[in-house]
């Protein structure tokens, strides 16, 4: 008889670990198969390292091949699902047209950049979603204090120098706290004044959804490190030049980073299935209505919230990875192995890395600052990596008594990174 095929469409969160555990799961008795446009899981949270060079990028991409014993990795960008031919269509990086036909299917593509009806911004904004970005900003920001070096023009060195981040949420406050230390380095290098950033939100304080007291600690860390933190400000317009504030200030510049968060991948809307605000709606098994043979998880799935009824959870990476484990789960179930069981989840809290021994966190709803959270947060990384620890707390060791490398790589141009890319992971280095 012919194994199951179960295809999987997308490695983030949430897909790299349903095809960790149905790996385990199926011993040989069904075929994984995982669809991704790149051979690697990218660790998100560790990005803003990443673009304030203290991590090198291969340390927070692991690679899928390496990684996932028995599973089938397909170098592909999914574009459309048959769902009565039972048959999943994609793109190889050579644009090769290819299908894959299965028996079970779990949808996790993930999340893109938010878009906001702003001017300016999809044409002057970078966002801050994979690697790319992350490779286009730290040579960006190289670029932009070489340059602010060799004017004489005293406006465009204040504008080459002045860095704004839209959205203080975990990314943008964690790019402002890496980002800071890192222009400091360059300023020093290259002998001008210390760059100015800009951390904007129209929320009334940073880190809006987290106790008021971590809020407090990360705002305190922020300014003492120099950081223009405006609470309840964000942009009207942005131009080449920089960027019209809504309290109708100008701010020149020459760096706008977009953090303000995530929509669902627009392949949603092509799936033809059922959706709730461009998520794919699902059951508390993670089924897709209609169609038991389908799951979605992750931030491309409204997966119903059982312990607040009526809402959908938030499209976290902590989410994104139990329900991988659950679909796992219950796609096992739907094939004969196992019961299957419902998501419900109980809040872990969350960590927010400033650099350095600097964080702040709540681990069980307990808030810890400073230091201990520092160490607590990095201690989570490290756990939570499914490879590459020992070369992460390497690269940190060697940060920490040795002087940060700071040259420009050139692989990335401005062009590859659109800020309304389809996908973060979609778009390409060069060649």
């Amino acid at each position: 008889m012919r194994r199951p095929r179960i295809v999987i469409v997308g490695a983030g969160f949430a897909g790299y670990q349903a095809a960790r555990e149905l790996s385990r799961k199926a011993r040989g008795a069904a075929e994984v198969v995982l669809v991704n446009p790149n051979d690697y899981f990218l660790y998100l949270p560790l990005l803003p390292e990443v673009a304030a060079g203290t991590l090198e990028p291969r340390r927070v991409t692991v690679s899928l091949a390496g990684t996932l014993r028995g599973v089938r990795v397909v170098l592909g960008e999914v574009h459309g699902v048959d769902l009565a031919g039972r048959r999943v269509s994609y793109a190889d990086p050579e644009g090769r047209a290819g299908w894959l036909g299965y028996d079970r299917l779990l949808i996790t593509v993930g999340s893109v950049n938010k878009l906001l009806p702003i001017p300016g911004v999809a044409e002057h904004a970078h966002g801050f979603r994979g690697m790319p970005e992350a490779l286009f900003l730290r040579d960006h920001v190289n670029r932009q204090i070489a340059l602010a070096a060799e004017t004489d023009d005293p406006l465009e060195r204040a504008a080459r120098c002045t860095f704004v981040v839209v959205g203080a949420g975990y990314t943008g406050t964690e790019v402002a706290a890496q980002g800071v230390g890192y222009t400091d380095v360059l300023a020093r290098q290259y002998g001008v004044a210390r760059p100015r950033w800009l951390l904007l939100d129209v929320a009334s304080r940073v880190l809006p959804t987290l106790d008021e007291r971590l809020s407090a600690t990360a705002d305190r860390v922020l300014r003492g490190r120099g950081v223009d933190v405006r609470p309840g400000t964000s942009v009207r317009e942005a131009t080449a030049d920089g960027v019209l504030l809504d309290d109708g200030s100008f701010v020149g510049t020459r760096s706008l980073v977009w953090c303000v968060g995530v929509r669902p991948d627009p392949l949603v809307d092509d799936l033809g299935m059922p959706t709730e605000q461009g998520r794919v709606l699902v059951d508390e098994y993670l089924t897709v209505p209609g169609h038991p043979e389908v799951f979605a998880c992750g931030d491309a799935a409204a997966v119903p919230d059982l312990t607040r009824p009526g809402e959908t959870t938030p499209m976290t990476a902590q989410h994104a990875v139990r329900q991988g484990r659950v679909a796992a789960h219950n796609i096992a179930a739907s094939c004969g192995v196992g019961a299957r069981r419902e998501y419900r989840h109980h809040d872990l809290g969350f960590a927010v890395d400033l650099g350095g021994l600097q964080a702040a966190a709540n681990p069980l709803r307990v808030p810890l600052a400073g230091p201990a959270a520092g160490v607590l947060t990095r201690g989570h990384h490290l756990a939570s990596l499914p490879g590459n620890r020992a070369r992460v707390l390497t690269d940190w060791m060697l940060n920490a008594v040795l002087p940060r490398q700071s040259v420009q790589l050139g692989l990335v141009p401005e062009f590859a990174v659109p800020l309304d890319t389809a996908s973060p992971e979609t778009a390409r280095l060069p060649g």
